[in-house]
């Protein structure tokens, strides 16, 4: 499976679920954008990353990341976007350490906020891309105000519409079980959107 490099276009507020955020990755060779729900923790942490300027009095847990990984020469290569399951995205961090590789399990937003801090590139695989890439009908105009990391509510409400997308062919009881399966697992994210979903057609 071939690879395709990303980089990141932006962060959009969520219009309907409170404290979550879409982060917007664009493919480097194409138009495709690839939108993925993060909550709030982690959309602040990429943004600050992203802003260069906002330095945070104390380090902030990816921040923390890096300066441990610093201290002990281990350093993030790369980050590839693996898996795509029900609307979840999975990653890897890809690490070196005295010429040694190691493939760590994150989260995809955790893995971001941390290639940010490490100047580490952003993959996902061809096929993730074809099944959840979309194009954005972005305001050519705030494409030109590069001083500004969140996108128009236009550009919220497209990316609110493809991640629910994911879940229009499940049946009530199905959602359901999903909701039970993310609540356990602790993938909150998942859950509101899972939950907007049953919300709809209750």
């Amino acid at each position: 499976m071939s690879l395709v490099r990303l980089n990141i276009k932006g962060i959009s507020y969520s219009q309907t679920q409170n404290g979550a955020y879409a982060l917007i990755l664009n493919e480097v060779d194409g138009d495709r954008k690839l939108p993925i729900v993060i909550g709030a923790f982690e959309a602040q942490s990429i943004a600050i990353a992203l802003e260069k300027e906002i330095r945070p009095p104390r380090p902030l847990t990816h921040d923390l990341f890096k300066n441990f990984a610093d201290r002990f020469d281990i350093v993030v290569k790369q980050v590839i976007i693996h898996k795509l399951v029900d609307g979840v995205f999975y990653s890897s961090l890809i690490c070196e350490r005295d010429k040694i590789e190691e493939i760590i399990d994150a989260r995809t937003s955790d893995a971001i906020a941390l290639a940010l801090r490490f100047n580490a590139p952003i993959f996902t695989y061809k096929n993730i891309l074809d099944k959840a890439g979309i194009y954005l009908k972005v305001n050519p105009k705030k494409d030109e105000e590069e001083d500004s990391i969140l996108m128009d509510e236009l550009v919220a409400e497209e990316i609110e519409a493809s991640v629910q997308e994911s879940y229009k062919d499940k049946s009530i009881e199905e959602l359901h079980s999903l909701l039970d399966e993310a609540v356990n697992n602790e993938d909150y994210e998942k859950a509101a959107n899972i939950r907007d979903e049953i919300s709809k057609r209750e």
